[in-house]
Protein backbone atom coordinates (compact mmCIF):
# COMPACT_ATOMS: atom_id res chain seq x y z
CA UNK A 1 0.00 0.00 0.00
CA UNK A 2 3.25 2.16 0.36
CA UNK A 3 3.01 4.95 2.72
CA UNK A 4 -0.28 6.25 3.91
CA UNK A 5 -1.05 8.04 7.29
CA UNK A 6 -2.52 6.61 10.60
CA UNK A 7 -6.32 7.70 9.60
CA UNK A 8 -5.90 6.10 6.00
CA UNK A 9 -5.06 2.77 7.95
CA UNK A 10 -7.94 3.28 10.93
CA UNK A 11 -10.93 3.88 7.79
CA UNK A 12 -9.42 0.45 6.05
CA UNK A 13 -9.43 -1.42 8.71
CA UNK A 14 -12.84 -0.34 9.71
CA UNK A 15 -14.29 -1.02 6.11
CA UNK A 16 -12.92 -4.30 6.26
CA UNK A 17 -14.89 -4.89 9.19
CA UNK A 18 -17.74 -3.28 6.98
CA UNK A 19 -16.96 -6.07 4.39
CA UNK A 20 -16.85 -8.72 6.35
CA UNK A 21 -20.09 -8.17 7.85
CA UNK A 22 -22.32 -7.64 4.87
CA UNK A 23 -20.39 -10.49 3.24
CA UNK A 24 -21.21 -12.77 6.02
CA UNK A 25 -24.94 -11.57 6.82
CA UNK A 26 -26.40 -11.62 2.99
CA UNK A 27 -23.56 -13.86 1.31
CA UNK A 28 -22.48 -11.40 -0.94
CA UNK A 29 -21.36 -7.97 -1.51
CA UNK A 30 -18.64 -7.27 0.42
CA UNK A 31 -16.26 -6.28 -2.36
CA UNK A 32 -18.89 -4.17 -4.09
CA UNK A 33 -20.30 -2.54 -1.20
CA UNK A 34 -16.91 -2.19 0.35
CA UNK A 35 -14.91 -0.98 -2.20
CA UNK A 36 -16.09 2.19 -3.32
CA UNK A 37 -15.43 3.40 0.17
CA UNK A 38 -11.67 1.94 -0.04
CA UNK A 39 -11.01 3.97 -3.35
CA UNK A 40 -12.04 6.83 -1.59
CA UNK A 41 -9.15 6.56 0.71
CA UNK A 42 -6.53 5.13 -1.42
CA UNK A 43 -7.22 4.91 -4.91
CA UNK A 44 -5.77 1.69 -6.23
CA UNK A 45 -7.84 -1.34 -7.15
CA UNK A 46 -5.26 -3.87 -7.52
CA UNK A 47 -4.18 -3.15 -3.53
CA UNK A 48 -7.32 -4.33 -2.52
CA UNK A 49 -8.98 -6.55 -5.45
CA UNK A 50 -6.44 -9.46 -3.79
CA UNK A 51 -6.79 -8.68 -0.14
CA UNK A 52 -10.80 -9.12 -0.66
CA UNK A 53 -10.63 -11.76 -2.96
CA UNK A 54 -8.22 -13.94 -0.02
CA UNK A 55 -10.85 -12.98 2.41
CA UNK A 56 -13.81 -14.33 0.53
CA UNK A 57 -11.84 -17.77 0.12
CA UNK A 58 -11.18 -17.83 3.94
CA UNK A 59 -14.55 -17.48 5.35
CA UNK A 60 -16.56 -19.00 2.21
CA UNK A 61 -14.96 -22.13 2.91
CA UNK A 62 -15.11 -21.39 6.51
CA UNK A 63 -18.72 -20.80 6.55
CA UNK A 64 -19.35 -23.31 4.24
CA UNK A 65 -17.91 -25.75 6.09
CA UNK A 66 -19.34 -24.57 9.78
CA UNK A 67 -22.81 -24.76 7.89
CA UNK A 68 -22.58 -28.34 7.37
CA UNK A 69 -21.00 -29.18 10.57
CA UNK A 70 -24.16 -27.32 12.53
CA UNK A 71 -26.33 -29.74 10.70
CA UNK A 72 -24.42 -32.73 11.72
CA UNK A 73 -24.87 -31.78 15.25
CA UNK A 74 -27.95 -31.37 15.10
CA UNK A 75 -28.63 -34.70 13.31
CA UNK A 76 -27.03 -36.43 16.40
CA UNK A 77 -23.54 -36.95 14.85
CA UNK A 78 -25.33 -38.51 11.43
CA UNK A 79 -25.37 -37.55 8.21
CA UNK A 80 -27.92 -35.06 7.97
CA UNK A 81 -31.10 -35.18 5.28
CA UNK A 82 -30.50 -32.09 3.43
CA UNK A 83 -27.12 -30.57 2.71
CA UNK A 84 -26.56 -26.69 3.63
CA UNK A 85 -25.56 -26.69 0.12
CA UNK A 86 -27.59 -26.74 -2.96
CA UNK A 87 -25.09 -28.88 -4.89
CA UNK A 88 -27.60 -29.57 -7.70
CA UNK A 89 -28.50 -25.96 -8.91
CA UNK A 90 -24.78 -25.13 -8.08
CA UNK A 91 -23.56 -27.44 -10.68
CA UNK A 92 -26.13 -26.39 -13.06
CA UNK A 93 -25.56 -22.88 -12.75
CA UNK A 94 -21.80 -23.58 -12.93
CA UNK A 95 -22.09 -25.47 -16.63
CA UNK A 96 -23.50 -22.23 -17.65
CA UNK A 97 -21.62 -19.39 -16.00
CA UNK A 98 -17.74 -21.57 -16.16
CA UNK A 99 -17.07 -20.06 -20.52
CA UNK A 100 -18.18 -17.25 -19.53
CA UNK A 101 -16.55 -16.26 -16.53
CA UNK A 102 -13.18 -16.97 -18.59
CA UNK A 103 -13.96 -15.61 -21.47
CA UNK A 104 -14.38 -12.46 -19.15
CA UNK A 105 -10.97 -13.21 -17.06
CA UNK A 106 -8.96 -13.59 -20.15
CA UNK A 107 -10.64 -10.36 -21.90
CA UNK A 108 -11.16 -11.91 -25.03
CA UNK A 109 -14.39 -10.00 -25.42
CA UNK A 110 -14.80 -6.26 -24.87
CA UNK A 111 -18.48 -4.92 -24.48
CA UNK A 112 -19.06 -0.89 -23.57
CA UNK A 113 -19.29 -1.32 -19.96
CA UNK A 114 -22.00 1.75 -19.70
CA UNK A 115 -24.18 -0.60 -21.57
CA UNK A 116 -23.68 -3.43 -19.67
CA UNK A 117 -23.75 -1.97 -16.11
CA UNK A 118 -27.09 -0.30 -17.26
CA UNK A 119 -28.54 -3.61 -18.36
CA UNK A 120 -27.54 -6.27 -15.60
CA UNK A 121 -28.39 -3.74 -13.01
CA UNK A 122 -31.91 -2.68 -14.52
CA UNK A 123 -32.69 -6.27 -14.55
CA UNK A 124 -31.61 -6.74 -10.89
CA UNK A 125 -33.64 -4.48 -9.72
CA UNK A 126 -36.92 -6.05 -10.70
CA UNK A 127 -35.38 -9.18 -9.30
CA UNK A 128 -35.12 -6.93 -6.37
CA UNK A 129 -38.25 -5.47 -6.07
CA UNK A 130 -40.21 -8.82 -5.92
CA UNK A 131 -37.99 -9.74 -3.15
CA UNK A 132 -38.39 -6.89 -1.08
CA UNK A 133 -42.67 -7.06 -1.95
CA UNK A 134 -42.25 -11.21 -0.92
CA UNK A 135 -43.23 -11.82 -3.96
CA UNK A 136 -40.07 -13.35 -6.50
CA UNK A 137 -40.19 -12.50 -9.81
CA UNK A 138 -39.23 -16.03 -11.30
CA UNK A 139 -38.66 -16.05 -15.00
CA UNK A 140 -39.79 -19.77 -15.65
CA UNK A 141 -37.81 -20.12 -18.28
CA UNK A 142 -34.17 -22.38 -18.27
CA UNK A 143 -33.05 -20.39 -20.93
CA UNK A 144 -33.87 -16.89 -19.61
CA UNK A 145 -32.21 -18.19 -16.47
CA UNK A 146 -28.83 -18.74 -18.32
CA UNK A 147 -28.35 -15.96 -20.37
CA UNK A 148 -29.06 -14.22 -17.11
CA UNK A 149 -26.33 -16.74 -15.36
CA UNK A 150 -24.06 -16.45 -18.68
CA UNK A 151 -23.98 -12.67 -18.36
CA UNK A 152 -23.77 -12.50 -14.80
CA UNK A 153 -20.59 -14.96 -14.64
CA UNK A 154 -19.08 -12.94 -18.31
CA UNK A 155 -19.29 -9.87 -15.38
CA UNK A 156 -18.21 -11.32 -12.43
CA UNK A 157 -14.86 -12.33 -14.53
CA UNK A 158 -14.40 -8.86 -15.64
CA UNK A 159 -15.21 -6.71 -12.90
CA UNK A 160 -17.15 -6.76 -9.21
CA UNK A 161 -20.56 -6.18 -10.68
CA UNK A 162 -21.58 -9.56 -11.67
CA UNK A 163 -22.24 -10.83 -8.05
CA UNK A 164 -25.65 -8.78 -7.69
CA UNK A 165 -27.05 -10.55 -11.13
CA UNK A 166 -25.80 -13.73 -10.29
CA UNK A 167 -27.76 -13.92 -6.56
CA UNK A 168 -31.44 -12.23 -8.11
CA UNK A 169 -31.10 -15.57 -10.11
CA UNK A 170 -29.99 -18.08 -7.11
CA UNK A 171 -32.54 -16.52 -4.58
CA UNK A 172 -35.36 -17.42 -7.05
CA UNK A 173 -34.12 -21.60 -7.45
CA UNK A 174 -32.46 -22.13 -4.02
CA UNK A 175 -33.88 -21.93 -0.25
CA UNK A 176 -33.29 -19.41 1.75
CA UNK A 177 -31.57 -21.17 4.47
CA UNK A 178 -29.21 -22.92 1.49
CA UNK A 179 -28.82 -19.73 -0.08
CA UNK A 180 -26.07 -18.26 1.71
CA UNK A 181 -23.75 -20.65 1.89
CA UNK A 182 -24.47 -22.37 -1.62
CA UNK A 183 -23.84 -18.66 -2.97
CA UNK A 184 -20.06 -18.59 -0.98
CA UNK A 185 -19.25 -22.32 -2.70
CA UNK A 186 -19.80 -20.52 -5.47
CA UNK A 187 -18.40 -17.95 -4.90
CA UNK A 188 -14.93 -19.68 -3.91
CA UNK A 189 -14.84 -20.94 -7.46
CA UNK A 190 -15.17 -18.05 -9.22
CA UNK A 191 -13.23 -15.92 -6.95
CA UNK A 192 -10.42 -19.05 -7.18
CA UNK A 193 -10.31 -18.31 -10.63
CA UNK A 194 -9.34 -15.18 -10.63
CA UNK A 195 -6.73 -15.25 -8.19
CA UNK A 196 -4.94 -17.44 -10.22
CA UNK A 197 -5.47 -15.02 -12.96
CA UNK A 198 -3.93 -12.59 -10.45
CA UNK A 199 -0.56 -14.69 -10.19
CA UNK A 200 -0.34 -15.12 -13.53
CA UNK A 201 -0.30 -11.19 -14.33
CA UNK A 202 2.01 -11.00 -11.86
CA UNK A 203 -0.24 -8.83 -9.26
CA UNK A 204 1.22 -7.72 -6.25
CA UNK A 205 -1.31 -9.82 -3.66
CA UNK A 206 -0.37 -7.53 -0.50
CA UNK A 207 0.24 -10.93 1.92
CA UNK A 208 1.75 -8.72 4.44
CA UNK A 209 -1.56 -6.79 4.83
CA UNK A 210 -3.28 -10.00 6.00
CA UNK A 211 -1.87 -9.73 9.39
CA UNK A 212 -4.28 -7.03 10.56
CA UNK A 213 -6.50 -6.80 8.11
CA UNK A 214 -7.80 -10.57 8.72
CA UNK A 215 -8.68 -9.82 12.16
CA UNK A 216 -10.70 -6.48 11.24
CA UNK A 217 -12.54 -9.07 8.38
CA UNK A 218 -13.04 -11.69 10.89
CA UNK A 219 -15.00 -8.90 13.55
CA UNK A 220 -17.17 -8.22 10.51
CA UNK A 221 -17.55 -12.17 10.00
CA UNK A 222 -18.85 -12.53 13.52
CA UNK A 223 -21.27 -9.59 14.03
CA UNK A 224 -22.81 -10.96 10.25
CA UNK A 225 -23.14 -14.49 11.63
CA UNK A 226 -25.36 -13.09 14.78
CA UNK A 227 -27.60 -10.82 11.66
CA UNK A 228 -27.50 -13.72 9.40
CA UNK A 229 -28.93 -16.48 11.97
CA UNK A 230 -31.60 -13.51 13.36
CA UNK A 231 -33.27 -13.07 9.61
CA UNK A 232 -33.35 -16.52 8.74
CA UNK A 233 -35.50 -17.17 11.44
CA UNK A 234 -37.68 -14.35 11.11
CA UNK A 235 -40.96 -15.55 9.74
CA UNK A 236 -41.94 -12.54 7.88
CA UNK A 237 -39.07 -13.27 5.12
CA UNK A 238 -36.88 -10.74 6.31
CA UNK A 239 -33.39 -12.30 4.79
CA UNK A 240 -35.17 -12.02 1.18
CA UNK A 241 -36.36 -8.98 2.01
CA UNK A 242 -33.22 -6.85 3.45
CA UNK A 243 -31.36 -8.91 0.19
CA UNK A 244 -33.69 -6.86 -2.30
CA UNK A 245 -33.21 -3.83 -0.70
CA UNK A 246 -29.35 -4.40 -0.96
CA UNK A 247 -29.76 -5.27 -4.08
CA UNK A 248 -31.94 -2.22 -5.32
CA UNK A 249 -29.42 0.08 -3.21
CA UNK A 250 -26.49 -1.47 -5.16
CA UNK A 251 -28.21 -0.91 -8.63
CA UNK A 252 -29.22 2.64 -7.80
CA UNK A 253 -25.88 3.60 -6.93
CA UNK A 254 -24.39 1.47 -9.71
CA UNK A 255 -26.78 3.53 -12.57
CA UNK A 256 -26.18 6.75 -11.36
CA UNK A 257 -22.68 6.79 -10.65
CA UNK A 258 -20.43 8.20 -13.73
CA UNK A 259 -18.68 5.19 -14.55
CA UNK A 260 -21.85 3.55 -15.05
Amino acid sequence: MGELETWQYLLIGLIFVWSGFVRTSLGFGGAVLSLPFLLLVHDRPLVFLPLIAVHLLIFSSWIAWRGHRQLVEDSGGKAPAESNIDWRYLLKAMKVMIVPKLIGVVGLLTLPSHVMTSIIFAIVIVYAIGYVLDKPFRSNNRYVDAVLLALGGYVSGTSLIGAPLIVAVFATHVAAHQLRDTLFVLWFILVLIKMVSFVVAGVDLQLVHHLWLLPCALMGHLLGERAHRYMVASRTNLYFRVLGGVLILVSVVGLLSPAG
